[in-house]
């Protein structure tokens, strides 16, 4: 099937609000809409913290957007999910909520939530179908982020059910790419170990260790795929059903490092910490669906964009540590 392209005659003169438009994703997803002819507003948190009340209907108000693309989140990798619960589960769902009943009062066009991957139940059948998603407790690392998602897609589908409010619910799998997060307290797999390697090969060390036993498995989508399959979506795509996106390939933890040490040109030892979790078990996702509906699929070869992953970490090595805030 071929891919559905987005019309710039859809988006021209029209005003997309891009909450969490300044992070990894959202750059990506601001540069695709702008691309597309929409002139498009991205504040940032100091200037709109999505999580007080009020804020998101202020904002909303005062730009009048035709469409609200909600990728303002609180996330982290498997440690910062031990260690900040709480919050990972309310600022998501409080920012979640106010976007939604904000995106309803003052009458926006359609609504694009992102959803994630860890709501799905820790043990699904793989590739994991949008229709399994209710079908258990997700991995407890990932439970309280994966839990307040779930609870936005509730939100759009009653609020679709009683106001007629229209969406887009999307869940990506792991993302990976230029600009994404190295800081050790907030990045996941693929820049935690590429900082790893890159920096072992720099000190000549003979070993690093890494998380768990490397038997996990992930399905890894490029950044700038999942940005034009948000574009299309915004589009094309009118249901508070969600649509999984994914690279419909699965790689495990094991084959991921060493994938990265080769690339990096790290040939020291991978020392696999067992007492670390390793997350849950597997994931990939059919994405179908997405291929149905929208004409998508992820183009971005895997060793090509941890290529240009590890290029860009050693160009903006001061950027990517950065602790976002």
């Amino acid at each position: 099937m071929s891919e559905k392209s987005s019309s710039p005659k859809f988006w021209k003169d029209r005003v997309v609000v891009v909450t969490g438009g300044n992070g990894f994703l959202g750059r990506n997803v601001v540069d695709a809409f702008s691309q597309a002819g929409a002139k498009v507003i991205a504040p940032r948190r100091r200037e709109a913290d999505l999580t007080q009340p009020g804020v998101a209907l202020e904002l909303f108000t005062k730009h009048k957007p035709s469409h609200v693309v909600h990728l303002a989140a609180r996330v982290g990798g498997i440690g910062y999910n031990q260690i900040a619960p709480a919050p990972l589960y309310l600022d998501n769902l409080m920012m979640g909520t106010h976007t939604i009943e904000a995106a309803r009062a003052v009458g926006v066009e359609k609504t694009i939530l992102l959803g994630t991957v860890c709501s799905y139940p820790k043990f699904t059948p793989v590739p994991f179908r949008e229709e399994s998603i209710w079908d258990g407790y997700p991995e407890e690392t990932n439970a309280p982020y994966g839990i307040a998602k779930k609870a936005l897609l509730i939100h759009a589908q009653v609020n679709a059910q009683q106001y007629g409010q229209r969406f887009a619910f999307l869940i990506p799998t792991n993302l990976f790419g230029p600009g994404d997060k190295f800081h050790p307290d907030v990045s996941h797999v693929i820049p935690a170990l590429i900082k790893k390697c890159v920096e072992a090969k720099e000190q000549n060390l003979d070993k690093i260790s890494v998380w768990g036993t490397g038997s996990a498995s992930r399905d890894y989508l490029y950044v700038k795929d999942a940005a034009r399959a948000i574009l299309l979506a915004g589009e094309l795509h009118d249901s508070s059903e969600p649509l999984n996106l994914g690279n419909n390939r699965e790689i495990t933890i094991r084959e991921t490092a060493e994938t990265i040490a080769r690339l990096v040109g790290f040939t020291g030892e991978l020392v696999w910490d067992s007492s670390r979790p390793d997350g849950q078990p597997r994931r990939r996702v059919d994405a179908s669906r997405a291929e149905r509906e929208l004409g998508w699929h992820a183009t971005m070869d895997f060793e090509d964009g941890l290529r240009e992953t590890v290029k860009w970490f050693i160009a903006n090595r001061q950027e990517a540590l950065h602790l976002p805030s």
